[in-house]
Order: C-alpha cells, then sequence, then structure tokens
C-alpha cells in the first residue's frame, strides 16, 4: 500500500472511530430519570427550549451588540413567568474547567452576570427552581472539538508543545543581492609581455591555489614563466588563447565563492532600527535552507533610491548561495520577553477567530486567542488561552479539516 493511500486510510478511519462530537443533545437515560434533555425546537427568542410537563425555559446565548451572555424566558402552563419568581443557575463543563453563571432579572427575562466565553463548546446543565420544584436539563453543545485516538495523531504527524513563556525577536524584512568578497577576487595578468603558449584551465573550472593556469613566452627575455592561481576558487574570467599575446591585459579572474557578501538596502524607514552586529537569517538558498550570520557594516552614503547598504559576510562553503543571487533577510531588530506564547505554526483560522487547538488527553478543541506581537517562529498570547496549556503545533490543519468536515456549528 503506498503512502497517500496509508495517510488516507488512516484519516478515514480516524475520523470515523473518532470524529468531532456533534451539537445534538444527548439521550436521556433510565440512570437518570430526574436530568431532562432539551427539545430541538427553538422559542421566539431563538432560544433552545428547556421543559418540563408544563413549566418552560427557553435559555439563548446573546450577542448582539454585547459580548455573548446568556438570556432565559420562562413560561407556565403558555403563560410568562416573572423573571425574579426563577432561581436559575447554568454550569458549563469544558474541557480543563468549568464555568458557573448566575443570573438576575432584567426586563421580562434573566441576564447572566457574567459572558459565555468562547469556545462555545461545552456540557450543559441548567437548574432551575420555580415555585417549591427543582427542574434539571443535561445536554452537549459543542463546536470546534474533535478526537482522535493517539496513533492515528503519531501517523498523521501531529505534534503538541506546552504554552508558555517565550523570547520574541522582533526583525524587519530586507531585500538584498549576493556579491563575491572582494577579498577574495583575483584578477590575473602576465608581469611581462609575451606570448601564450598553452592555457591549463576553462571558464568556470574550479582550482587550487598554485595550479597552473597558463604559460607565457616572455618578448624581451624568451624565457618561458608559468601563472599559477593566487587563490583557490573557480575561474569566473579567461580571456587568455595559445597563440594570443599577453598585451598587459587581465587572462583571468578567480573568485573564492566559500565567503560571501549579502548586500542589504536599508531604506529611511528601518535605518535607525538596523544596527552592526544584528543576526541576520538570509533566506533565498536554492535548496530553501536559511543561513544566519550578523551584519558587518552599514554604508554611510545613501544611493539614488534613499537606502544604504547593510553589508552581511555569509559563510557559504556549501555553496548554496551563488553571486547575483536575489534574497530576503530577516534582521533582528528588538527581543521582547512574553509570559505567554504559541508557535505561529499552529495557527488556524475558525469562524471569525485566530485559534490554536489545545489538547486533553485524545481530545482537541479550539482556542480562541487574542494575539500581540507576531515574529518568527512566534506568537504573544495576550488572551484566550491558559498558560501551562499544550497545544497542536504541527499537523493543526488536520484537525481543522476534520472539525469542517463535521459541520461542527455555533449553535445556541
Amino acid at each position: 500500500m503506498n503512502t497517500k493511500r496509508t495517510l488516507s486510510l488512516l484519516v478515514t478511519l480516524g475520523m470515523l472511530a473518532y470524529g468531532c462530537s456533534s451539537d445534538t443533545p444527548a439521550p436521556s437515560t433510565e440512570a437518570d430519570e430526574a436530568t431532562q434533555t432539551p427539545d430541538t425546537a427553538r422559542g421566539p427568542n431563538n432560544g433552545l427550549l428547556l421543559r418540563e410537563d408544563d413549566f418552560q425555559v427557553e435559555l439563548a446565548i446573546f450577542e448582539t451588540g454585547v459580548p455573548p451572555e446568556y438570556r432565559a424566558w420562562m413560561t407556565s402552563g403558555g403563560t410568562p413567568v416573572r423573571p425574579d419568581a426563577v432561581d436559575l443557575q447554568v454550569t458549563l463543563t469544558r474541557l480543563g474547567g468549568e464555568d458557573m453563571i448566575e443570573f438576575r432579572p432584567q426586563g421580562d427575562f434573566l441576564r447572566s452576570t457574567s459572558g459565555v466565553r468562547e469556545p462555545h463548546s461545552f456540557s450543559v446543565t441548567v437548574e432551575a427552581s420555580h415555585q417549591g420544584r427543582a427542574y434539571r436539563w443535561n445536554y452537549d453543545s459543542f463546536e470546534g472539538r474533535t478526537r482522535v485516538d493517539p496513533e492515528v495523531a503519531v501517523a498523521l504527524g501531529i505534534e503538541t508543545e506546552i504554552a508558555g513563556p517565550a523570547m520574541i525577536e522582533e526583525t524587519v524584512a530586507l531585500y538584498g543581492q549576493i556579491v563575491p568578497d572582494t577579498e577574495r577576487v583575483r584578477q590575473i595578468s602576465a608581469r611581462f609581455d609575451g606570448a601564450i603558449q598553452s592555457v591549463g584551465v576553462t571558464l568556470g573550472q574550479s582550482v587550487e591555489r598554485g595550479q597552473l593556469l597558463a604559460i607565457v613566452e616572455s618578448n624581451e627575455s624568451l624565457q618561458t614563466i608559468r601563472i599559477t592561481a593566487p587563490i583557490a576558487g573557480v575561474v569566473t574570467e579567461r580571456t587568455a588563447n595559445a597563440g594570443e599575446q599577453t598585451a598587459g591585459r587581465r587572462l583571468f579572474t578567480i573568485v573564492d565563492t566559500s565567503s560571501v557578501w549579502a548586500d542589504l538596502a536599508v531604506f529611511p524607514a528601518d535605518r535607525a532600527r538596523v544596527r552592526q552586529g544584528a543576526k541576520v537569517t538570509i533566506r533565498g538558498t536554492a535548496d530553501g535552507d536559511v543561513v544566519e550570520s550578523t551584519v558587518a557594516q552599514i554604508n554611510v552614503i545613501s544611493g539614488s533610491n534613499q537606502a544604504v547598504t547593510a553589508r552581511v559576510v555569509v559563510d557559504n562553503t556549501s555553496g548554496a548561495l551563488l553571486p547575483g543571487t536575489f534574497v530576503t533577510a530577516d534582521v533582528a531588530v528588538a527581543q521582547h520577553d512574553v509570559s505567554l506564547a504559541v508557535k505561529r505554526v499552529g495557527l488556524q483560522g475558525f469562524r471569525d477567530f485566530t485559534v490554536v487547538f489545545a489538547q486533553y488527553g485524545d481530545e482537541y478543541e479550539v482556542r480562541m486567542l487574542e494575539l500581540g506581537r507576531q515574529f518568527g517562529d512566534w506568537a504573544e498570547v495576550l488572551d484566550g488561552l491558559a498558560p501551562g496549556t499544550r497545544y497542536v503545533t504541527e499537523g493543526s490543519y488536520v484537525l481543522k479539516a476534520d472539525v469542517e468536515k463535521s459541520g461542527a456549528s455555533h449553535d445556541h
């Protein structure tokens, strides 16, 4: 079985066996006859109808013009019940915690004294008291939640980390070009005019220091002169051919590309922030790797485009950076110690939010985030995630696809 088919099978099995929980209310059990489940019908305020005998509570999450909150309307025998005649409490059992929601009268309804935080994914317990009788309903309202077997998670490449403090390195993006290190370029001519008898190298050939390049016979002494490579490198220019006169001209150019320069354009908006010695990460290698170095010097004269050149000396023993290549570089300009951060690779879009998937055993659920600074691998979290939460980094897109496939909705 090929790899793609195996992965497809694992996804299918995982979603069938461990798929998302639905919003369908859980059925009542004989073991708990006192606990009622809600009807699927909606009331006039688009709330869920909770009935027992002739008493009914319509419970809705209201979020028009206000942060999400619960509101409840009560009737008995079809007649509205004054809100101050009912004691109501809602318990939301979440993955990783529990919220107790209290209510107070307002107009013709009860209004929760605290908001309903995202995600709206929980098991709901509603307890009401009216005219000395107690009522209780239980149901599930899940969104953005899925269950994945550990073996399937490993096969799908899902990885997790613990959310906590991090040092976020602020960077600015600069653009430039790889150029030869002029200290590693040699232009070679004959010391005396003469006839070129033979040439021992070709254009583009790699040579070692001391390797024979050409033999020239002096016009004055008729002695032969051996011209050798002063450095190791690549022959990037060859104008010498057997039978020609040297005539004082340049015969060869050799470039050692084991070290090159990245000349980066720094425009006025970033000039005060980019400093000598700053860490630089260069992207643009043929194999997609990144190369790190530091700013060696910054030119004090701007060009016609008003940018100054920041020069970065780059170790290029791998040969990944070819002179003439255009590159992008991230230059560090500040460091920020933040109390809570997550890896940006784990961020996903869900409804109108940016989320990560928090892990609780075999279950994964979205956490809506308020983000601060984002640079490099990290994003600062201002709200929406508790420190110490295990969340998904690699493979979060698989969970998002599972949740979207399940059709779990934001249902109130």
